[in-house]
C-alpha cells in the first residue's frame, strides 16, 4: 500500500509538471502572439482611426491600419514583407505615423521627423512618405518642408499625433493588449475588430490567416507573347540577334553557307604574286619612283 501511494504521488507530480510545461509552452510560443478581439471600445477606436490623417497607396478594399513611428524597424519590415501580401488579398493598408514625445528629458524624435510628420498629417502625401521611408534616417533633412518646431500650427499637429497614439494605447490596454509597434488594427471577415502589437514577426501569420492573404507572392512568369527578358538586367529584347557569318576553319576549307545566303568564294590555295616594284624615272634634276 505504501508503494502505491508513493507511485501515485510521483505520477501526480510528473503530470503536474507536464501540464505546467505545456501551458507555458502554449503561452510562450503561440498565445502571446495572437491578436485580441476588441469588445468594449470598438466605436471609440473606430472614430479615432477615421479622424486621424492616415495615408495610403490607394486601391480600395477593406482597410487595415498600421500605426507606428519612423525608427521602428519592425514596422518597416512589415511594410516591405507583408503589405504586398495584403494587397493581393484586396486589403488597403492605411498608415498612421506619429513623432514620439520626449522621455525622461531625452528626445525620441528629430526636428526633421517632426516636420515630416506634421506635413504628412496636413497633406496626406503618399509620395512624400515613400521618399521619407526610402531615405536613411541620418540622411533625411526634410528639405523644403516647413519646420514644426516654433510653428504653433504645425507643432499642434505633431502634438495631435501623440495624443492620438496615447489615447489609442489606453483604449487597447483596456482590452488586454500591451501596446508595441507597429500596432495593427483591422476587421476580420465577420466584422469583428482585432488588434495586434506586431513587433514580432510570429504575430503576422494570424493577420494573414484572418484576411485570407497568401503566405508568399510568387514572381510572375513571362506570359506567352510578352517580349523576352534578359536574365539579371531586366531589359527587354527589342531586336533579334544578328546573323553572323561562320568563322572559317583553320585548315582553310570553306564553311557551309547559311540558308538563304550566297556562297562565299573560297580563298585561293596559293597567295598571289607580289606586284613589281616601280622603276625609277630620271627627270632633269630629280629622280621619281
Amino acid at each position: 500500500m505504501r508503494r502505491f501511494f508513493v507511485w501515485s504521488a510521483l505520477a501526480a507530480v510528473i503530470g503536474l509538471a507536464i501540464a505546467i510545461g505545456g501551458f507555458w509552452a502554449y503561452q510562450h510560443f503561440y498565445a502571446r502572439f495572437q491578436p485580441v478581439t476588441v469588445q468594449r471600445n470598438q466605436a471609440s477606436i473606430q472614430q479615432l482611426l477615421e479622424q486621424s490623417s492616415w495615408i495610403s497607396a490607394g486601391g480600395g478594399g477593406e482597410p487595415l491600419y498600421i500605426i507606428g513611428y519612423r525608427d521602428s524597424a519592425a514596422m518597416q519590415r512589415y511594410e516591405m514583407e507583408e503589405v504586398p501580401k495584403l494587397r493581393a488579398a484586396g486589403i488597403e493598408a492605411r498608415i498612421i505615423v506619429f513623432a514620439r514625445p520626449d522621455r525622461e528629458g531625452l528626445a525620441q524624435s528629430t526636428a526633421a521627423e517632426r516636420a515630416t510628420v506634421a506635413e504628412l498629417w496636413l497633406t496626406r502625401d503618399w509620395t512624400l512618405y515613400q521618399r521619407w521611408t526610402a531615405t536613411p534616417v541620418r540622411n533625411w533633412t526634410a528639405a523644403g518642408i516647413p519646420a514644426a518646431d516654433g510653428n504653433l500650427a504645425r507643432g499642434a499637429v505633431v502634438e495631435a499625433g501623440r495624443i492620438f497614439a496615447a489615447s489609442l494605447t489606453e483604449k487597447l490596454n483596456d482590452e488586454g493588449l500591451q501596446t508595441r509597434y507597429p500596432l495593427i488594427i483591422w476587421r476580420d471577415r465577420e466584422g469583428f475588430m482585432k488588434a495586434c502589437a506586431c513587433s514580432d514577426a510570429r504575430s503576422w501569420t494570424f493577420i494573414r490567416d484572418d484576411l485570407d492573404a497568401p503566405d508568399r507572392i510568387e514572381t510572375p512568369a513571362v506570359a506567352p507573347g510578352d517580349p523576352a527578358v534578359y536574365p539579371g538586367d531586366g531589359s527587354p529584347e527589342s531586336l533579334p540577334y544578328p546573323d553572323l557569318q561562320p568563322v572559317p576553319p583553320a585548315d582553310g576549307a570553306a564553311p557551309a553557307p547559311a540558308p538563304g545566303t550566297a556562297p562565299i568564294a573560297p580563298r585561293p590555295a596559293t597567295p598571289p604574286a607580289p606586284r613589281k616594284a616601280p622603276e625609277p624615272r630620271q627627270a632633269e634634276d630629280t629622280t621619281f619612283f
